[in-house]
C-alpha cells in the first residue's frame, strides 16, 4: 500500500469544531518533599490564605485524599514548609568570645529568611518548631549562649523572647504585604509611603492640646523604616542579655 506521503497528499485537518488534545503529561510521582515545594511555591505567590490541601492538591493535578498519605494535614504542612524555610538559615560555628556579635548576625540571617517569604512567619506563631531544621537553629542559639556563661535556664527564656520578636517583627511585615496585595499594589516602598502618610496625617489632625507630644513629633514618629526598627529594637534585647550575662563565665 502507497503511503499518502510518497503520493504527495497532506493530511485532513480536524474539524473546526473539535477541540485540540494537548498531548497528556504525565504526572510526578507523589511525595512529601514535592508536596511541601509546592505549598511554600503558594505561600510565597498567593499569601497565607490562600494555602489549602485542596490548592496544593489542584497544582500538582490529584485530588486532595492523595496527599493525606504523606501530610497529615495543613497544620502539618505548615510545620513542614516553615522548617523548610528556616533550611535556609546560614549558622557559623560558634564561638563564645563573640556572643552578642553572633547573636546579632544570627538574628539579622532570620529575619532576612523569613522577609524572602513574605507569609510564612504566620506559620510559627503559637507552635513550638520541632523539625530538623528548627532543631539545628535553637541548639546554636541556646548553645551559644550557655557557652558564654548564661544559665541553660535563663538562656532558655533569652532564647524565646528573642525568637519570638524576629518571628513577629516578620509577622507584622506579612500583614502589611497582605493588604498591599489586597489594594491591588506590587510596590511594597510606593504601598509603605502611602499607608505611613495616612498615618501622619490623621496624627496631625487630633486634637493638639489633649495630645501635645503625638501631635509635635509626629516626623520623628515615622522617620525610621521597618528595618531600622527592627535593628533599634533587636540592639535593646542583645543589650538586656549581655546585662544579664555573668561578669566571669
Amino acid at each position: 500500500m502507497v503511503d499518502r506521503k510518497e503520493r504527495g497528499e497532506g493530511e485532513v485537518p480536524a474539524p473546526p469544531w473539535r477541540r485540540s488534545r494537548k498531548p497528556a503529561q504525565p504526572r510526578r510521582q507523589l511525595s512529601q518533599d514535592l508536596i511541601i515545594d509546592t505549598g511554600l511555591r503558594i505561600l510565597d505567590a498567593e499569601g497565607f490564605d490562600a494555602l489549602s490541601m485542596r490548592r496544593v492538591a489542584q497544582e500538582l493535578d490529584t485530588g486532595p485524599a492523595s496527599l493525606y498519605a504523606h501530610v497529615a494535614g495543613k497544620e502539618e504542612l505548615l510545620e513542614l514548609i516553615y522548617d523548610r524555610v528556616l533550611g535556609e538559615i546560614r549558622l557559623p560555628e560558634r564561638d563564645p568570645a563573640r556572643w552578642k556579635e553572633q547573636l546579632r548576625a544570627y538574628a539579622l540571617e532570620v529575619h532576612r529568611v523569613l522577609g524572602a517569604h513574605a507569609d510564612v512567619a504566620r506559620a510559627a506563631l503559637a507552635t513550638i518548631p520541632t523539625g530538623e531544621n528548627s532543631i539545628r537553629a535553637g541548639e546554636f542559639l541556646f548553645g551559644l549562649l550557655v557557652e558564654a556563661g548564661m544559665a541553660p535556664r535563663e538562656a532558655s527564656v533569652a532564647m524565646d523572647r528573642l525568637s519570638l520578636y524576629i518571628v513577629g517583627d516578620a509577622y507584622e511585615a506579612s500583614l502589611h504585604y497582605a493588604r498591599m496585595r489586597a489594594a491591588g499594589m506590587n510596590d511594597p516602598e510606593a504601598y509603605f509611603e502611602s499607608f505611613v502618610g495616612h498615618i501622619a496625617g490623621y496624627y496631625r489632625a487630633i486634637p493638639a492640646e489633649r495630645f501635645p507630644y503625638l501631635v509635635k513629633h509626629v516626623d520623628d514618629l515615622i522617620a525610621d523604616d521597618g528595618e531600622q526598627r527592627f535593628r533599634y529594637g533587636l540592639d535593646l534585647i542583645l543589650d538586656g542579655i549581655e546585662a544579664r550575662m555573668p561578669r566571669d563565665p
